[in-house]
Order: structure tokens, then sequence, then C-alpha cells
């Protein structure tokens, strides 16, 4: 590598590098934290350096998944990217796919969040591919997941198999000096090679295919590349340690740094967990009484070990069954099961107050929540997926169960009322237009087809705000900045035979209040059915919308307030703070935007914009 062109790369920019120096010239993705910036990142690197790709947001990741195989089976390399949760979507083309497999190279990316921080589950992506029966890399830094990368794609043309990697949300952002290799040049057409017993199999030929996969993972199994230990032991070594991913970088660290651990332990570092290496394991129980097994988030490595009575970790508890690892975690676990105390650690302050995540200052979504709650008093919210989940500090968002849920959920809440019950409660679904275009389209057209009654909420900020402001499919814009085919949201739900629709902006406070009470009017007259309302405004974390909205040059409190703290309570912008010594509300001018949303909420008109 040449030192001159070193860079300090992110996670996701590495594995986005991994990806072209691969040789793969299709990525499809849906946003998603912590995976987003993989395919920014590989549009961006290889048109800087003149190589011809083609990247792509899609609607969703079934779609990703889909398009990618379907690459894969001309020849050419191609890679399907997106989150955890997002696999769940993915999981029909993955599993049927794992089954006909690949002619080319595809490997899926499943980032997953540990934690979680910004995820409704943490569950383990690896286990996905145990299911699923493909290989799953397990990358441990920056460096390793795009070495990681080209090794997949080896192992996937080799077997014919779609490979998974899977980095986690530290691994992802976190950052490493790498030095780049020149991309090499693609070349490749694609073919299609007709087999319908492959590509259109039968379930009599899924049989015989399921019996060929069992034998591809057994040559993996046995494959020496993917061995990690070899029989060498220190004698004084008594335990060992079997780690992957991004703990066993933190297992090693702590190692490093304390010779008695590196006397008495032995670490190992899985790169493939699953398959696992079986002859590493055999020798590893001949070799050790004692292994830990420490790896994120569930116990994919220590199951397949089999000897609970020798393996511990995860399923005899000495290792939490939930959270994120930490070094202090893996310390204290280490020393535990060596029957020892940790090292005194300096106490935490615990006088810091942790600020819970609230809507940005001037975001569209609080006045949209505001005035949905003040019209349908005492309803039924039911949420969604996206940064208007924080509608819950607001008391305007009861349930919140997965992408595109919340228009089921609202559909579902009206017919057991309807069928049962002895009232029908206002009932509002939430959903962003981001969502809406993933998976809310099905549902609304399942929801009509019930002849259900509800209000739906439709979030438009034009963007998908909550994961780096990627464009949505409105705009026709695609992931390289090029313009495609835009589809509004007001044709597609009239293509579902929904005639109430109105789209307001909820800059408008007045008129949004009219127009959700006109919506609830059509919900319950005896001729109704769905009402569409569309609270359309841009992200104020745009810049550019920013420029374009309307907006006061400063927003100010007068000695009107009485500090009922009804606009902090009740509206919670980060830029309304409570002045202790008045016992009055200030605004705090660096965070405020200026839209003047709170003047409409103050009571006593004491916020005023000029």
């Amino acid at each position: 590598m040449n030192k001159k062109n070193e860079a300090i790369y992110l996670g996701n920019e590495a594995i986005a590098r991994g990806l072209l120096e691969s040789g793969c010239g299709f990525v499809y993705s849906y946003p998603g934290t912590p995976a987003s910036e993989i395919l920014p990142s590989f549009i961006t690197q290889a048109g800087r350096e003149g190589q011809k790709v083609y990247g792509r947001w899609t609607l969703n990741e079934k779609i990703a998944m889909e398009a990618a195989l379907t690459v894969a089976a001309t020849g050419l390399r191609s890679a399907a990217v997106m989150k955890q949760v997002g696999l769940n979507v993915a999981a029909d083309p993955l599993m049927s796919g794992a089954y006909i497999g690949v002619d080319g190279g595809m490997i899926v990316v499943s980032a997953d969040d540990p934690g979680p921080y910004s995820s409704q589950t943490e569950q383990d992506s690896r286990f996905f591919a145990m299911l699923a029966k493909i290989p799953v890399f397990d990358p441990s830094s920056p460096a390793d997941a795009r070495t990681m990368v080209a090794r997949a794609f080896s192992l996937s043309e080799k077997l014919q198999l779609p490979v998974m990697v899977r980095p986690t949300s530290t691994l992802c952002h976190a950052r490493q000096n790498m030095s780049p290799e020149p991309l090499p040049h693609i070349d490749s057409t694609p073919r299609f090679n007709k087999e319908p017993s492959r590509w259109a199999a039968t379930p009599r030929h899924r049989f015989v295919l399921h019996q060929k996969l069992n034998r591809k993972l057994e040559q993996i199994r046995q494959d020496s590349q993917f061995s990690f230990y070899d029989g060498s032991r220190d004698n004084r070594q008594r335990l060992a340690i079997v780690a992957s991913g991004f703990a066993w970088s933190m297992t090693a660290d702590l190692i490093a740094d304390n010779r008695e651990l590196q006397n008495l332990c032995c670490l190992l570092k899985v790169d493939l967990p699953f398959p696992l290496h079986q002859p590493s394991v055999d020798r590893l129980l001949a070799d050790f009484s004692h292994i830990l097994v420490i790896e994120e988030t569930y116990p994919v490595i220590e199951h397949q070990f089999g000897r609970r009575d020798r393996v511990s970790g995860r399923l005899d508890q000495l290792i939490p069954g939930a959270g994120e690892l930490t070094p202090q975690l893996v310390e204290t676990v280490i020393h535990r099961y060596l029957d020892r105390l940790p090292p005194a650690r300096p106490e935490k302050a615990t006088n810091v107050r942790p600020r819970r995540p609230r809507l940005c200052p001037g975001c569209p979504h609080r006045s949209s929540f505001y005035a949905l709650k003040t019209v349908l008093k005492d309803g039924i919210y039911t949420g969604d997926i996206g940064c208007y989940t924080l509608g819950l500090n607001l008391n305007a968002l009861d349930t919140c169960l997965c992408m595109g849920a919340s228009i089921t959920q609202a559909s579902a809440m009206y017919q057991a009322f309807a069928n049962r019950g002895s009232g029908i409660p206002p009932i509002a679904a939430i959903i962003g237009d981001s969502t809406f275009y993933h998976s809310g389209i099905p549902a609304l057209i399942n929801a009509r087809m019930e002849n259900s009654r509800f209000v739906l909420l439709l979030l438009d900020n034009e963007t998908t705000a909550m994961t780096g402001n990627q464009p949505t499919p409105a705009s026709g814009i695609l992931a390289d900045g090029s313009q495609g085919l835009g589809l509004p949201l007001e044709k597609i739900i009239q293509g579902t035979g929904i005639a109430w629709i109105k789209v307001v902006d909820p800059y408008d406070p007045p008129r949004l209040r009219e127009t959700l009470e006109a919506a609830q009017e059509f919900v319950q007259a005896e001729d109704g059915g769905i009402a569409v309302v569309i609270a359309r405004h841009p992200c104020m974390m745009d810049a550019e919308a920013r420029r374009r909205a309307r907006r006061f040059a400063t927003v100010s409190v007068t000695d009107e307030c009485t500090g009922c703290d009804t606009c902090i309570d009740s509206y919670e912008c980060p830029a309304l703070e409570k002045d202790e010594e008045t016992d009055t509300v200030r605004i705090d001018a660096l965070t405020c935007v200026g839209c003047g949303l709170c003047i409409d909420i103050c009571p006593f008109g004491a916020i005023v914009g000029q």
C-alpha cells in the first residue's frame, strides 16, 4: 500500500471502499442507521476516481435484496445494504436466494445496532444468516471490514452463494487510517443462463437445492482458511477466549494492557462465526477445559460449540443477554470468570442529567402533533418508524411496532371497536413520507379494502430525515443526484380509491386544525371512510429548506409571560427554556430557527415575532 495516499476512513466508507476495490458495480440500499453512509460513499468514491457504477436507494430492503440477487444471477458482483431490522423486510428473498444461489458474487451488508441506539430491536443478523444458511463475516475494525468484503465476494463466487458481512454501529462509525488500492477495471458482461430448475425452482427442485446448500455449508465448516485455532497454546494459559467482531477488538485491547491476563488467557479471533470451523472447535475443546465466548449480540458462536459444561458466555448469563458490550463490561466478565475482582475504576459522575431526544427546532412535525392532539382529543394515535416517533414526548403517539404498521394498527383498532366496542374513539395513523413509500402503501390498500375509518396524518418533510436526508421517491432524485421519475404521494393515494385527500402546510396551524376537524367529520359521516391529511413542509435541518421557509427575524417572549410552561411542556421546542431566576420562559437565540410556531401555542400571547 502507498502510505502517501493514506486517509482516514469511516467504517461505512471502508465498507464502500471494499465494495469498489472488489469490482462490485451494483449496490442497492434502503437508508437506515447505522448503514446509511455506505451507498453515498460508494457512489462518491467511484465518481471521484472515474469508475462507472450503479447505486440506488430502493423503496424498501426487500426490493434491494431482490435486485442484488438478480444482478448476481447474471454473473456480475452486487450488494444489498441495510440495517438489521431491514433484514426482516428482506427475509423472503434472502431465504429463497440462499437455495437458488448466484452466478456472480453477491454480499449482504446488514449493520447491527447493539444497544440499541436507533432501532426497534438489537437483533443479531448472524442468527438470520444461520436461519437462511448463508456464511457471515464479522469484522472487528473498518480495515477488517474492507478486507472481509473482498473475502466475502471470493467465497460467494466460489460456492455460488450470497454471503453476509455484519458490521455493528460502533464499527460503522469508527475511523481508521487506510491506504486505498487502485480500483479495478470492471469489464464483465452480464449473462443469464436459463435454468428453470434453479431460477424458477418448484418445491420438488427446492428439496434438491436445500441438499446442495447443506453440502456447501459443510464444505465451509471444514475449510482451513476459516480456522481460528491451530492447537498452539502456552502452558500457563488456562482460559480460551473466543471472540468476533468489535467484541474481539475490545477484548484484545484489554488483554494487551494487562500482562497477567496475557499469561492466563488465549484470545482467538473468529472471522466467520457461521458456519464455525469445526476442526478448530474440536481442537479447542481438547486443549481447554474452560472456554469463554464474547460476541455481540446473540450466542451464535456459543451455540455451535454445543458444550454447555465447558463453554460460558450469554447462555449461562455470565454475559448479559441484552445491551451493548463495553470495555468495562468485558473486563468484568473476564475477571469474574477467572474468579478475580476487576481493578478499581473511578466512579462516574452522577450529577449529569441526560436530556431525552427531541424533535429539532422548527420541525414541522411538532406543529402537526400539537394540532392532532388538540383536534382529536382522547383519540388513539398509532405511530410509525422515523424521527416523528418522538411524538411520544408530546403525548401524541400511542403505538410504534415496525415500519408501515401505523396504518394497519389504525385499521385494526377501528375494526376492534366497530365490531366489539360500544363506541369508536377518534383514531389517527401517523406515518412519514419515506416510511409510507417503504411499507405504508400495501397497508393503506388493505385498510380501504376492509372499509376501515380513521384519519391518516401523513407527515411529509420531503426527505428521509432520520437517516441523513436521503431523497424520497416523490422528488425522483436518485442516489447519485441525477433526476429520475418522481411519484407524488397524492397520486399513489388516489390510486387506492381514496378521494378525501388534503394537503396543508403545518406552518399554518389554524388551517391545519381546520383540516383535521374536517377530516374527522368525514370519517364519522354516514358515507365517510379514510381521510388523508398530508402535512407538507420541508425538514428544517436542510439548509435550502430553511432559506425557503417562512420565518420571523426574531421571536421573543414579552412581559406577558406568566411562567405557565404550556409551551415547554406541551410543545417541547429545544429553543424554549425555563429562566430559573424569573420563573418565566426565554428563547435561546442560537437554537431558534425563527419558525414562529410557538407564537400560536402561548395561551397569553406572550410569544411574538418580528
